[in-house]
């Protein structure tokens, strides 16, 4: 055979029925036996001598022995590397095959041993369930034997002709059954569960997520086991119901009720939609629903609100036993330049202990003196009379006695008379010191008379107030008014209870730069001391120091001692009352839900303390027959003036009632005691400094200013008929009688009109009469004169009338034209 006879026999594509495939190996570039493999035969060519060398003998071989042809133009070399590339795809097959057959190997054991792992654990968990089960049936024989040797020591000697067990358990005969039964059993279990282990592949989703889905848990299992060990000892007994107190808040989630109850909540669910309510676990309920579904389920009911937080604060009922006396806090209020702030500097100088006179701070706002009889005072610095208002407002009580200073040569004055208005608003006792007796011109008589004009009688005038001649100045009369002062103390019989969680008021309260918030507390109740948590206002904090009045730092602080308080998260307001809790968090929340209710109202009230929202608001709300307003005025003849006529508006439905008038600028207290009162302030020829200005900014209180007081009264007089409802006044315009009626595309029935009487007007208000008989009333949706749309139609012509969302007009019904007008009605 030759070269080219194999060249074509052994191509790509070889035919005919001698064609065959070819088998070749290669070891270090050099040739091995070929074998060719025909559809006839099988043929074996020995490896080539040194004879035959080249690519060309070894390709003459193969196709020699495979007993083909070779294709035209393939040459040797070519034909030797296509059988290269076809024995390196052989072994790639082969050495893959191998590997694959080394994982599923690998597989299988690994099957196994989590099989053999499974069965382990099962056999396992049934030799434990196994072992609980024969030591319950022990202890069942062993409590049965007990009884049974009761009852026989009980009868008495008599033999019994049951034969009874050996000590040592069942008889063989009886245990031997039950043993071939649990062996049986155990047996047909293990081939079920082998069973199903083989009934199947492995998926790869059984193998990550197991068959059933997501695994027990291990309390699952627990439970399970419990209930095994339960059944074996006699069968499950009936749980006893647990009742439970519920807190119920005014809305809460039906998750959260279910919780409370330590019931499921598909049971909840269930009962709710049984209630005819379709809610799921995420959706509120309202209180009274929820109580009934408590008790449905036999739990108890307490109801709770928002405002319950403050009830730990609240709890404390003080043994009258454990009150013990407190010193008193005095007050010292009057008019600018009545020497108040001299006769605080004599009683200090004058009665405190050696070694404090330099060391008080005036700063705080509140501090103590020993007198010479080693009584303690506690005095508080309210200039302006500012955070005497701000308390009383917020009703923080915290002053027992007010000391009034008026000169002697001075007498009452307006801050005088606005003072007395404050202790009376406070019921508070008070004390009257006639300061400057010294002066040439003093008159203590004149100042006595002028306070009979504002319900202040002395004791000298036969009334029930202390009055004490005193002299800053010359220290005369100083220890007849400390003398009062305790004397009003004694009869006030002021105690307090040291030994319980603190309570107090801010006196004021200030950012420091580098201290933070500070707040001046004056202790009223209890015994403060560093590391306390407590909520004063809408702000909360513990504790980190106490500051006397001295500038020293303290542990503690008693009733009536005023103190620094530093650890606070926010600047509170003087007035807000200081409470020690417990827990921080209680304090957080109490915090909270102040400031939540301040929004609230905030938010509901806005700034109505302007004459425009007082009218509104008056005509929202029918019950408001007052209208409150401050005076303010440059001369005491037009503050008088003006009182008389604001007397004067008002009738039998609205009054105006004037709560403070006084002569002077306006001041912080005036803001102050219009926003506690819902008040606007009305200035006559007087200004209001920066500071009542920025309050008033601040708290949304109007001032308005006047020179003339006519207008002063008519605006007032406005602002009270603005509480009066306004009248409404109906005015017949015209009529007109429908002739026809015709349906108009886009429009609806139109009525054919003949004006009658009067005029039509396009935006006055109709009214439809079918045998004077009202029909309908509304308003027209168009008046036409032939195409065109007309504003009024005169008497005597024709004209095209529809009626806004109304067609049922007949031939023959009669239109009434009215307008109608609101008529303000004004006091006379």
């Amino acid at each position: 055979m030759s070269d080219n006879d194999g060249k074509k026999t052994l191509g790509l594509r070889g035919g005919g029925p001698r064609s065959g495939n070819v088998k070749q190996s290669f070891s270090h570039g050099r040739t091995k036996n070929v074998v060719v493999e025909t559809k006839r035969k099988r043929v074996v060519v020995p490896k080539p001598g040194p004879s035959q060398t080249g690519s060309g003998a070894t390709a003459s071989a193969v196709v020699a022995a495979a007993g083909s042809k070779r294709p035209a133009g393939i040459s040797d070399a070519e034909m030797e590397r296509r059988l290269r590339a076809l024995q390196a795809a052989k072994a790639r097959e082969g050495e893959e095959a191998a590997q694959r057959e080394a994982e599923e190997k690998a597989r299988t054991e690994e099957r196994d041993r989590m099989r053999a792992e499974k069965e382990a654990k099962e056999r396992e968990q049934r030799e434990a369930e196994d072992r609980a089960r024969q030591k319950a049936e022990d202890e069942e024989r062993k409590a049965q034997k007990a009884a049974d040797a009761a009852k026989q020591a009980a009868a008495g000697p008599v033999e019994t002709p049951v034969a009874r067990q050996p000590a040592g358990g069942p008889k063989p005969s009886q245990a031997a059954p039950r043993k071939v039964d649990r062996e049986r059993e155990d047996r047909g279990r293990r081939k079920t569960d082998d069973s199903e282990r083989r009934s199947g592949k492995l998926t790869l989703n059984q193998a990550l997520g197991g068959e059933g889905g997501r695994q027990k848990s291990m309390a699952a299992m627990k439970r399970k086991q419990e209930r095994a060990r339960q059944k074996a000892m006699g069968g499950n007994q009936p749980r006893e119901k647990v009742v439970r107190e519920v807190r119920l808040p005014e809305a809460i989630t039906v998750a959260e009720l279910a919780n409370r109850m330590a019931e499921r909540v598909g049971d909840v669910v269930k009962s709710l939609m049984n209630s005819g309510i379709m809610a799921t676990q995420n959706q509120s309920i309202d209180a009274d629903t929820a109580e009934l579904i408590i008790e449905e389920f036999g739990h108890k009911v307490t109801r709770v609100s928002d405002a319950d937080v403050e009830d730990v604060i609240n709890e404390i009922v003080d043994n009258p036993a454990d009150l013990k006396p407190r010193p008193p806090v005095i007050t010292i209020m009057g008019h600018v330049d009545h020497g108040k702030t001299s006769l605080l500097d004599a009683i200090r100088d004058a009665n405190v202990t050696s070694g404090e006179a330099g060391g008080i701070t005036q700063h705080i706002g509140a501090y103590q003196v020993t007198t010479k009889d080693g009584a303690v005072l506690s005095f508080l610095d309210t200039p302006g009379h500012a955070a005497f208002t701000s308390m009383r407002s917020r009703g923080a009580q915290v002053t027992d006695i007010v000391v009034l200073v008026v000169a002697a040569d001075d007498a009452v004055m307006p801050q005088t008379i606005e003072a007395i208005n404050h202790a009376k608003a406070a019921k508070v006792p008070m004390i009257v010191a006639i300061n400057k007796i010294d002066k040439p011109s003093a008159n203590p008589t004149k100042v006595r008379t002028d306070l009979l004009q504002h319900e202040v009688v002395v004791e000298q005038m036969s009334g029930d107030v202390q009055d004490v001649e005193v002299s800053a100045k010359s220290g005369q009369g100083l220890p007849e008014l400390l003398e009062a002062i305790a004397l009003q103390a004694e009869i006030l019989e002021l105690k307090a209870n040291p030994d319980r969680a603190a309570q107090g008021a801010v006196i004021e309260a200030q950012l420091d730069v580098g201290r933070g918030p500070v707040a001046t507390v004056l202790i009223q109740n209890g015994t403060l001391r560093q590391g306390d948590i407590f909520v004063v206002g809408e702000q909360y904090g513990k504790v980190r120091a106490l500051i006397n009045d001295k500038g020293e730092r303290v542990k503690e602080a008693g009733p009536s001692v005023p103190v620094e308080v530093l650890g606070l998260n926010g600047t509170p307001e003087a007035g807000d009352v200081l409470n020690v809790t417990e827990t921080e968090a209680q304090a957080r929340e109490i915090a909270e839900y102040r400031a939540n209710v301040a929004k609230e109202k905030r938010a509901a009230a806005g700034a109505a303390t302007t004459l425009e929202q007082l009218m509104q608001k008056a005509k929202e709300d029918e019950s408001v027959s007052e209208l409150p307003i401050l005076v303010k005025a440059d001369v005491q003849g037009s503050a008088e003036a003006i009182v008389q006529a604001m007397e004067k508006i008002g009738n039998d439905e609205v009054r105006v009632r004037v709560l403070h008038s006084g002569v002077g600028a306006i001041t912080e207290t005036d803001i102050g005691l219009a926003e506690a009162s819902g008040a606007p302030v009305i200035g006559f020829n007087v200004r209001a400094n920066a500071s009542a200005r920025n309050t008033a900014n601040q708290k949304g209180v109007e001032i308005r200013y006047y020179s003339v007081i006519y207008d002063l009264v008519d605006d007032v007089k406005a602002a009270a008929s603005g509480l009066l409802s306004a009248e409404i006044k109906e005015t017949f315009i015209g009529y007109a009688a429908i002739k026809d009626v015709f349906k108009v595309s886009n429009v609806g029935k139109v009525a054919g009109c003949l004006v009658t009487e009067g005029v039509a007007r396009r935006s006055a208000g109709v009214r439809l009469l079918r045998d004077n008989v009202v029909i309908h009333e509304g308003t027209l949706k168009t008046l036409k004169r032939f195409k065109d749309e007309v504003s009024e139609v005169q008497s005597g012509q024709e004209c095209g009338m529809a009626f806004e969302n109304y067609d049922d007009v007949r031939q023959g019904d009669v239109i009434e034209i009215f307008e109608r007008e609101e008529v303000e009605r004004a006091l006379a």
